[in-house]
């Protein structure tokens, strides 16, 4: 596939984990790996050599030195055939990664950086970067599993068309199954026309389920066809969104959204759902904007 994927890193163990990710995902589509740390303070105009009264070894910029050196041999430690490179870019994380993200087929994150709080499940440059970032943002925690199904969430919104080929090639690369999940409640259902207008709606519940189903089918049709050594499973599920994908989570090696679905509100950037997964899901979340990825 070739391309570049860039991982942000703070030194935290979360950002590790997503060296290790990212490594991996660089591995199978035989694209270069991007290491990168935002350093914000020279822009505060902070001393960053070692103090005269401290050890020569000491100082922000040799700490940001080392960090940087020990995600990188990392990287290369978890895929040594991929071309590693780094840069350390002044200013603050959300602005870096959103910037080298236009150049990106991929960024890759922890959940929780160095300043997360306890209880904190994931930070917030991970929420805002998924929001704004111009191309997928894959989310990783720290004991990310290696195996399980990839899960998409699918809602038949053309927005959502992108997650959903996403999630297709991430299973095609990892030779995982796809699970296609579509939860759906009476309340974000459009209601279908009777067949027998002389009997409307005898059993709402079930015309709506079929109704549903056939939305599923015809959003994953193309998809399919582009991959056909992807086995799909369809699942659809009658309840909230958000439970139902969280729960589809504990089993997964990756759950897949897009930015905003059916019922988003215009000018919204980072729906509820994804926000959700996000801080719920238990395993890494890649989330998948439905605009056009680079300007």
């Amino acid at each position: 596939m070739g391309g570049l994927v860039i991982v942000g890193v703070d030194g935290s163990a979360s950002s590790l984990a997503a060296v290790e990710a990212a490594a991996r995902e660089a591995r199978l589509r035989t694209a270069a790996l991007k290491v990168v740390h935002a350093f914000l303070w020279p822009a505060m105009h902070v001393p960053l050599g070692p103090s005269p009264l401290g050890p020569p070894e000491g100082g922000m910029q040799n700490m940001v030195d080392r960090l940087v050196a020990e995600a990188v041999e990392r990287a290369r430690a978890a895929a040594p055939e991929v071309e590693v490179s780094h840069a350390v870019v002044t200013g603050e994380p959300l602005t870096v990664l959103e910037a080298q993200s236009r150049a990106a087929d991929l960024v890759v994150v922890g959940s929780r950086g160095m300043g997360g709080f306890v209880g904190l499940m994931v930070g917030s440059t991970a929420v805002h970067l998924a929001a704004h970032a111009r191309c997928p943002v894959l989310v990783v925690r720290e004991e990310a599993p290696v195996d399980g199904p990839v899960v998409v969430g699918v809602d038949g919104s053309p927005a959502g068309d992108k997650a959903v080929e996403f999630a297709f090639q991430e299973a095609e690369l990892h030779g995982s199954t796809l699970i296609a999940l579509h939860a759906w409640t009476t309340w974000n259902a459009p209601l279908p026309a009777p067949q027998d207008p002389t009997e409307p709606y005898a059993n709402p519940a079930e015309a709506l389920g079929q109704e549903e189903k056939r939305l599923l089918s015809e959003a994953l049709a193309g998809h399919r066809e582009r991959h056909p050594d992807v086995a799909v499973e369809h699942e659809t599920v009658h309840g909230p969104t958000r439970e139902a994908l969280i729960e589809a989570s504990r089993t997964a090696r990756l759950v897949v959204v897009g930015a905003r679905g059916r019922g988003g509100f215009s000018g919204l950037l980072l729906g509820s759902v994804s926000q959700a997964l996000l801080h719920h899901a238990h395993c890494p979340v890649a989330v998948v904007r439905g605009t056009a990825a680079r300007h």
